[in-house]
């Protein structure tokens, strides 16, 4: 395995994974439907909503959404999601 190049990300799951820290998930097809679920949920898109803000945050949105390989107004969906559900947690 030596002439695969890993990236960081993936020399740290690497290691995480030799260091035996994974454990297996039990009822793994139910939580996947699920999670499914979720997902179906917080990207039915049936309402429209204008907003305005800066042209900095937009920017930042659309490079943090770039990043993540997803649209922007997905990217600003999703979190406005996590927030009303609760589910935004604050680094501090």
């Amino acid at each position: 395995m030596s002439d695969i190049k890993l990236d960081i990300e993936e020399k740290e799951l690497l290691a995480s994974y030799e260091a035996d820290e994974w454990q297996s998930v039990g009822n793994l097809e139910e939580k996947a439907q699920a999670y499914s679920e979720y997902a179906r949920a917080t990207f039915k898109k049936d309402r429209r909503v204008n907003i305005r803000i800066s042209n900095k945050d937009l920017e930042a949105l659309q490079k943090r959404a770039l990043e993540e390989g997803l649209p922007y107004q997905t990217l600003i969906a999703s979190v406005l999601h996590k927030f009303v559900s609760g589910r935004l947690v604050e680094r501090g």
